[in-house]
């Protein structure tokens, strides 16, 4: 491993425990025979830029970073402010043990813990639950929303013996974490067992890999009957493919070539099955700028990311201090920059002033069921819990002979791989495949549009695939959306957003007003996608409505002026004709000066799924969804007819 030294023996672990002084780290990488440790000074910073990657003399140096969830302020997003500092511990020695005489020189300490318990009940976070279905999915605020509640105890020992306990049981109780850790620091201490490798940046290659959907083992252990049920389960199906959609964003906006998917995976742990996915693209940004623009995983937070830090301050009553941050290893290479490595700090214990926390959260969709989500916070701190002596371990069955059983791998079954593998099929081949420049004829080579950003990062999947389809392609924020700007584009492309499009106390939907408007005034193409569709329709006078049932994270097969097209949802509200409707003439249009309108709409319901007319069109679905198999035909149609 880059910068290690020979192996340190074991006596460095009691070394560093009996120095109150010491700030230090150990780790295991997933599939690692040895105990990374990691010693050297601490200094807190205010930004990402600030973390200290060169030493005095101008060297690079290897830093690792505790990320709190605060930092995301430094996007303009909300966060309660607990003022938990962007720690750095400054590398100067990193060693390394290897793992069996590690895990021999750790203490085996009894931690005795006082007023055990979670800081909500079953019944409030339930309630919590509700809630947020109702309230925030229910009104359009976004897709999905993670909501936390904290496992909670006095702890009446010495915090680095506590620490380096739990770090041993974790080493021997739990699997398949990608790191294991423990983070000792002045008056702070994190240990935890992460399985999601949130970014990382090697060699040039940015690597993401949302996890989602949480299957808690049986009593017994997993089976391929019991995993096959949970594998068909249709919310936890959507709740992956809807975070693979926002890490998508996050890909689009530091990768030069978007991002590609592979997958998917198992993630198999000792209480836990997870599924997952794995995207990688090429960057050159700065690694501190890569994980800037990733901050944070959706599998934490929510998606939209802006819209699901605003829904995580209204619904959880605490800061949320390091948990969804993440820890960041960045390392010297040999081309005189740092590589990245960074898990999320999930699945993790943190004792500060003798308080112990671990907290925990599920995601929340529009099938959430409020108890079966109580359910999901319990599985997910099982793993530390356990470590930390507030529960029963897993149980581990030994042979006759005394040997640990091998675990089973249920992603080898024939049976579960085929299983898996069937899900991409549901899904866009533009981000299953490699884009070979110049493999394809570009049709809009030469032409320019600006895409307004709503506050949804879908924007910067959109504007890859108009890049791919030879546009030369800015994305502007709203608030950033001045009329000379957007006049010099030959084609504009109002985005997708949060909230309702008949909001009159919004700016950013009367900003998203006045773009539409001032569009189909001047006659120039126009391209609107989802809340500015809804905005276009109801200017033209098309009326606006609810759903019955969210379309958040929807895959639907609909007829888009004559062709069929697999394209996916993220709606709540809808533009509704009367059921049969397939064109307006101009006198039947608020806005006669826009012509004769086509419509595209449910034939049963009336819902449109997409109009146009002269140099305008607009679609309700999001063709840069990983959902939309078709999204890439359908977006080339519709440029081309607004540009026509």
């Amino acid at each position: 491993m880059t910068g290690t030294a020979a192996p340190a023996t074991a006596d460095l672990i009691a070394r560093l425990a009996a120095d109150p002084g010491a700030s230090f780290a150990l780790i295991v990488r997933e599939g690692g025979d040895a105990v990374e440790v990691l010693e050297g000074e601490v200094v807190d910073v205010e930004l990402l830029a600030d973390i200290p990657l060169t030493g005095p003399d101008g060297t690079p140096r290897e830093v690792l970073a505790l990320v709190p969830f605060r930092q995301v302020r430094e996007r303009g997003f909300e966060a309660h402010d607990d003022d938990a500092p962007l720690r750095c511990l400054t590398v100067d020695a990193h060693s390394a043990i290897p793992l069996d005489a590690a895990v021999d020189a750790l203490p085996a300490e009894h931690i005795p813990l006082a007023a055990a318990g979670f800081d909500l009940d079953d019944a409030e976070y339930a309630a919590i639950v509700r809630r947020v279905i109702s309230e925030e999915i229910g009104r359009g605020e976004g897709a999905n929303f993670v909501i936390r509640r904290d496992y909670v105890a006095g702890v009446d020992a010495d915090p680095r013996v506590a620490a380096l306990t739990w770090f041993r049981a974790l080493l021997e109780h739990e699997r398949g974490a990608y790191w294991t850790f423990a983070i000792i620091t002045p008056g702070h201490v994190a240990v935890g067992a992460s399985p999601e490798a949130h970014v990382s940046a090697r060699d040039g290659v940015v690597t993401m890999n949302p996890i989602s959907g949480t299957f808690r083992h049986p009593a017994g252990g997993a089976t391929v009957e019991t995993l096959t049920e949970f594998l068909s389960s249709t919310k936890e199906t959507e709740e992956l493919f809807m975070v693979v959609d926002e890490e998508l964003k996050m890909m689009s906006a530091v990768c030069s070539d978007g991002g590609r998917i592979t997958g998917p995976h198992l993630k198999e742990m000792s209480r836990l099955t997870h599924t997952e996915y794995v995207l990688r693209g090429r960057s050159r940004l700065d690694p501190r700028e890569i994980l800037r623009e990733t901050m944070f995983a959706p599998t934490v937070t929510g998606s939209p990311m802006q819209n699901a830090c605003a829904v995580i301050r209204r619904h959880e009553a605490s800061p949320r201090g390091y948990y969804s941050g993440v820890a960041a290893l960045f390392t010297p290479n040999a081309e005189g920059g740092h590589d990245l490595d960074a898990p999320i700090l999930i699945r993790t214990a943190y004792l500060e002033d003798g308080r112990l926390r671990v907290p925990v959260g599920a995601t929340l969709v529009r099938h959430s069921d409020p108890y079966g989500e109580v359910s999901e916070t319990h599985g997910k701190a099982a793993g530390v819990l356990g470590a930390i002596g507030a529960i029963p371990r897993a149980i581990t069955i030994v042979p006759d002979d005394d040997e640990p059983a091998p675990a089973r791998r249920l992603a080898h079954d024939p049976d579960i791989a085929t299983l898996l593998a069937s899900r991409n099929a549901r899904l866009a081949p533009f981000w299953m495949q490699e884009q070979e420049p110049g493999a394809r004829q570009a049709p809009f080579t030469g032409r320019r549009a600006v895409v307004v950003d709503a506050e949804d990062r879908f924007t910067t999947m959109l504007a890859h695939q108009l890049r791919h389809l030879g546009l030369d392609v800015e994305i502007v924020h709203w608030s950033e959306a001045e009329p000379a700007r957007l006049d010099a584009a030959e084609l504009v492309v109002s985005g997708p957003g949060p909230g309702d499009p008949r909001d009159d106390e919004s700016p950013r939907v009367a900003r998203m007003r006045e773009v539409v408007v001032r569009r189909l005034e001047q006659h120039r193409p126009l391209l609107a996608v989802c809340l500015s569709h809804q905005i276009l329709a109801d200017r033209i006078g098309v009326g606006l409505g609810t759903l019955a049932s969210p379309h958040q994270g929807l895959q639907l097969d609909v007829d888009l002026f004559g062709e069929r097209a697999s394209i996916g949802f993220y709606n709540t509200f809808t533009a509704r004709v009367t059921p049969g409707v397939t064109r307006l003439t101009p006198s039947e249009t608020r806005c006669g000066a826009v012509g004769e309108v086509e419509v595209a709409a449910d034939p049963s319901t009336g819902d449109v799924y997409a109009l146009r007319g002269a140099g305008f069109a607009s679609v309700q679905g999001h063709l840069e969804s990983i959902l939309s198999r078709d999204g890439m035909r359908t977006l080339e149609r519709l440029v081309a007819h607004a540009l026509a």
